[in-house]
């Protein structure tokens, strides 16, 4: 193993530390310096020289590595990630036995004591994704870890750590069995396509299950939905087996036209009695404007930051804009389901958005209910930003 650093923390940093944040940042070290090979060892010390944790050095968007202990005598071993992993699993015992659900989440980053990795379950392939140069030092230990804690048909990995913190285009197929694509899993007894060899993204996006559940059980029965930024339609497919009269999907990548006719077609829904349009969603929302056409849901689920070639969206400036094209085109007593993976604000600053924008368009409108992370996807209280997810069902009233 890597020397261990010794990094003394700045004195105003020193209780944030003591309390439990594990993130490690560059302005929170005196000898930032002594840096110098990802993947070390680093512990945290006082002005004073007493001990506050132990972790890696690791560079990625959010800082510069992880606190993994608070214990002096841990060591980064075989034993060490042995328990992280076994912990893990057995958080998500439920969701191993549960037959109806075989995609969710088995590791989740900070939230299960190790920053920079997580681990995805698909019907016993696992997708590792390592978030910097520092946490893949580990790797041989982390899968060696996953494979002596659970049943694995193969592994897959996606790098993200290349010097723009993007998704690094290369084989992704570690060990195992490969399974035929797609491969076919389940979510609250749907069935989703998925392709682990496929690009950065496998086809669904696992930390909306709860939300897409309510959609089909409580909500979408005879109801017209217009699903944006809609990916491969999973919202969709969602609404439609909860009995919608219809449903229209709307992103503009090329590719969302085969992957979300693949998913209503494995679910046994006609794709050709659904709508799904390959359109800027700012351009359909003037395009429905203008034809006067309205729905009784409409989900908003945009990617933190977008760019098209006329406009680049980012949710924290522009979302309550987004919010007043979605009013615009929602029937009287129609929903909206807004949602948001941005960690750059709280669920606090959320709602303040849905306020003015109503407030602007001069309706008013009713909270139904609020989802954040589903249990899989671990958070602690001590880092607030990793509990990104923030999704409101909103009523508008008149």
């Amino acid at each position: 193993m890597k020397t261990e650093i010794v990094l003394q923390v700045k004195q105003e940093n020193v209780h944030k530390f003591q309390k439990g944040y594990p993130l490690i940042t560059k302005d929170a070290v005196v000898n930032i310096g002594d840096l110098k090979e990802e993947g070390c060892a680093v512990k945290l010390v006082d002005r004073g020289g007493d001990f506050l944790a132990k972790g890696y050095y690791g560079k990625q968007n959010k800082g510069i590595g992880w606190i993994l202990t608070r214990n002096k005598n841990d060591v980064f071993n075989q034993i060490f990630f042995d328990k992280k992993l076994k912990t893990a699993v057995t958080h998500r015992k439920n969701l191993f036995n549960d037959e109806g659900t075989t995609a969710f989440r088995v590791f989740n980053g900070e939230g299960d004591g190790i920053g920079g990795v997580t681990i995805d379950h698909y019907d016993g392939h696992y997708v590792i994704s390592w978030y910097s140069q520092g946490i893949y030092q580990y790797k041989d230990l982390i899968i060696k870890s996953l494979c002596n804690t659970a049943e694995v048909k193969s592994i897959y990995q996606k790098k993200r750590f290349d010097a723009k913190g993007q998704y690094m285009d290369e084989d992704d197929f570690v060990m195992g069995e490969m399974p035929e694509f797609p491969l076919i899993v389940k979510e609250n007894g749907v069935r989703f396509a998925v392709y682990l060899n496929d690009g950065a993204m496998v086809g669904v996006f696992l930390d909306q299950r709860e939300v897409r559940k309510t959609i089909r059980d409580k909500y979408a029965s005879g109801k017209k939905v217009l699903n944006t930024f809609s990916y491969t339609g999973a919202f969709s497919v969602f609404a439609a087996l909860g009995g919608a009269e219809k449903t229209t999907s709307v992103d503009l990548a090329n590719r969302s036209l085969p992957k979300t006719t693949e998913q209503f077609q494995v679910n046994g829904i006609d794709p050709a009695e659904q709508d799904i349009i390959v359109m800027d969603v700012f351009n359909y929302f003037k395009y429905a404007a203008k034809k006067e056409i309205k729905y009784d849901m409409v989900i908003l689920d945009p990617p933190s930051f977008a760019k098209s070639k006329k406009f680049t969206f980012s949710a924290g400036k522009d979302y309550k804009n987004l919010l007043k094209d979605a009013i615009s085109i929602t029937e009287k007593d129609g929903l909206i389901v807004a949602s948001t993976n941005s960690s750059s604000f709280d669920m606090k600053r959320f709602k303040g958005f849905i306020a003015a924008a109503f407030k602007e368009t001069g309706g008013s409108y009713r909270l139904m209910e609020e989802f954040s992370l589903p249990e899989d996807f671990k958070t602690i209280p001590e880092f607030k930003e990793g509990n990104y997810l923030k999704v409101v069902f909103i009523k508008k009233v008149n």
